[in-house]
Parts: C-alpha cells; structure tokens; sequence
C-alpha cells in the first residue's frame, strides 16, 4: 500500500527514527515503525482487517478516519488516499479497494 504524510513535518517525524523517539518515546516510536511497515506491506487495507491489535473506522465528527492501535489509548490516524474514498452499496468504506493511505498523525482519541 502507498503510504503518504498529511504535512512534510510529519513525514520528517515518523521518517527520522531520533525525532520519532523524541516525539512519542522508544516503546510507542517502535509500533509506530511497525505499524508503518504493516501498512506498507498490505497490497489493501483489507489486508489489515485482521491484523493482533485493532484496525477500524472511527465515527462522529472523525468519519472517513481510521485507526491502528498504538498502546494504551494511543493510535495511528490515517485515512484513504483516495478521492472520494472507495465505498460499498451500504456506503461504507470498500476496504478491498483501498490502495493507498494518507497519515494523520498518532493522538488518543478518546480524549
């Protein structure tokens, strides 16, 4: 899967293992690397559905967002690269066409 940034900083951040250490600590840097690889190595999002830690879509005001947990409350946020999002007849997000993701950045989501 295509991976891309929301922001150069942020792509200078989870691309700069120092900064990314800096930013979010060792043990949360190393899921985030992690979780980067996973992506990257899915040919879909599909590819994830299945994956040990949660993938899902979230709600509300942050629909069309998905996320990978991190640790304790903490996730990867990203959303599909693709415009309009691919989508199945019942309107949700298609995750078998979904080739290519947008990063967003890493946040506790319940707060």
């Amino acid at each position: 899967m295509d991976i891309v940034f929301h922001t150069e900083k942020l792509a200078k951040e989870f691309n700069t293992q120092k900064i990314l250490i800096k930013r979010h600590g060792p043990e949360r840097a190393k899921r985030i690397a992690r979780r980067l690889k996973q992506l990257g190595a899915a040919t879909v999002l599909e590819d994830l559905r299945n994956t040990p830690g949660r993938c899902h879509e979230l709600s509300g005001n942050r629909a069309g967002e998905l996320t990978l947990d991190l640790d304790g409350p903490y996730r990867l946020i990203f959303k599909p690269e693709h415009n309009p999002p691919p989508t199945k007849e019942d309107g949700g997000l298609n995750w078998t066409q979904v080739t290519a993701v947008i990063i967003l950045g890493v946040e506790d989501t319940h707060e």
